[in-house]
């Protein structure tokens, strides 16, 4: 039982799982703060567009 439970402890593998769902969710949310930031742009151009027609 020592001895599974020491091995658990060194095993390795999952963390880099983790690190990998921690880069993916920090791209994720970059993606969304730029898309919001640029559909406010967009939607602000397209209305003057509008209006000046």
């Amino acid at each position: 039982m020592k001895n599974l439970f020491a091995r658990f402890l060194k095993d390795e593998s999952g963390a880099t799982a983790i690190e990998y769902g921690l880069i993916a969710a920090g791209i994720s949310v970059a993606i969304i703060v730029t898309v919001q930031g640029l559909g406010t742009k967009l939607t602000a151009t397209f209305t003057s567009v509008s209006n000046a027609l």
